[in-house]
């Protein structure tokens, strides 16, 4: 990691003295935040006296703690109504008021945090990239431009605060306990494992079943892998999952339902994760695992892996001759159902002979 290089005038290098207090206010979803880390670190290298809180949903805080540039985790209970908007305001004017506020939410649940922080500048995002009003809450916004990759645009407030990143890193860090509890789980594999995490955050981001379940005989009795089916513990999940159980003739091991930490220690072993859009993916990017990405609802080139493993996306969204285009947020109905086991294979094949799976462990 090199020093910084902060741009001159800019807050961060302004006379203000050492420990300032930035609050960032991201609250889900589990992808996003993990998106975000790049610009936390860029923070902490370009002023390591910073505090750094984040108000987050109780569901992706996990990732946020411990994390080496995040001092303090706020978590803000939105499910609770008025009673969660309580507690936050309690929470948070117990403390000093923070020096900045980052927000880097578009909509309207995020201003609670935000104004809560009490900071003098509260930055966001241009009025046109927002919805339900959120600019009216920030009273400096970075410039507008076209949407892009959610890392890319995370990263427009580092440059924005003066410092630029040229290599943006996440540094997700495990505790001695996760470690251990790592190398015992993975020292009874045999073979390397390959994670699939079959359920999204909306149900027409999923695939079918079926074809999960195609793929997890081939993982197994094609390529001798290991399959192990991951993700949430909702109904809707869980049933997506037991129906993968049923239809294969290999059956995968089960880490459904895992704590969002032990979810993070298992990709980092594992040799290949295959997902849709969904937190996990982001999670694999993260921590450099190779990830196979099925797209067909949303634009790969806006909420895909960052920057690696193009060539293992599976792209639905794009039509035949269309440029990639990651300003494109509109929904695609139908085209995940045109992913078909053989897309699937093929790309578990490149990614075993690009990528070394069989050496990974």
């Amino acid at each position: 990691m090199s020093a910084p290089t902060i741009i001159p005038g800019s807050w961060l290098d302004r006379e203000g003295g050492k420990g300032r207090r930035v609050c960032i206010v991201l609250l889900t979803g589990l992808g996003d935040v993990v998106n975000a880390l790049p610009l936390v670190n860029a923070l902490k290298d370009a002023d390591p006296t910073l505090r750094i809180s984040w108000v987050v949903e109780p569901m992706p805080a996990p990732m946020l703690s411990p994390h080496p540039s995040v001092d303090e985790v706020i978590v803000y209970r939105k499910k609770l109504g008025v009673a969660g908007v309580r507690q936050l305001a309690g929470e948070m004017f117990r403390q000093p008021r923070w020096d900045l506020a980052i927000n880097l939410h578009v909509f309207a649940k995020s201003i609670w945090g935000t104004m809560f922080s009490r900071a003098p500048r509260r930055v966001g995002f241009d009025r046109a990239r927002t919805f339900d009003q959120t600019w009216l809450v920030t009273n400096d916004r970075i410039g507008p431009r076209p949407r892009r990759h959610t890392v890319d645009m995370f990263l427009e407030f580092a440059a924005h605060l003066g410092a630029p990143v040229a290599a943006p890193e996440w540094r997700i860090t495990f505790t001695d306990e996760e470690q251990a509890a790592r190398a015992e789980f993975f020292s009874a594999i045999d073979r390397p494992l390959v994670g699939i995490v079959p359920a999204s955050n909306i149900t027409r981001k999923d695939w079918i079943a079926e074809r999960w379940a195609g793929v997890v005989d081939a993982l197994e009795g094609e390529f001798g892998f290991r399959a192990v089916l991951m993700g949430g513990p909702g109904e809707r999940e869980t049933r997506l999952a037991r129906e993968i159980t049923d239809a294969a003739r290999h059956k995968p091991l089960w880490a459904m339902g895992d704590p969002i930490r032990r979810m993070a220690w298992m990709i980092d072993g594992c040799a290949l994760l295959i997902a849709p859009d969904t937190g996990p993916l982001h999670m694999a990017r993260a921590l450099d695992t190779p990830v196979i990405g099925l797209y067909g609802h949303t634009s790969p080139w806006r909420v895909g892996p960052y920057e690696r493993y193009h060539d293992l996306i599976i792209d639905r969204y794009t039509d035949p001759g269309e440029a990639p285009d990651p300003s494109r947020y509109d929904p695609k109905l139908g085209r995940m159902e045109q992913i078909t086991v053989d897309d699937v294979v093929d790309r578990i094949r490149l990614a075993r002979d690009r990528y070394g799976l069989m050496d990974r462990s």
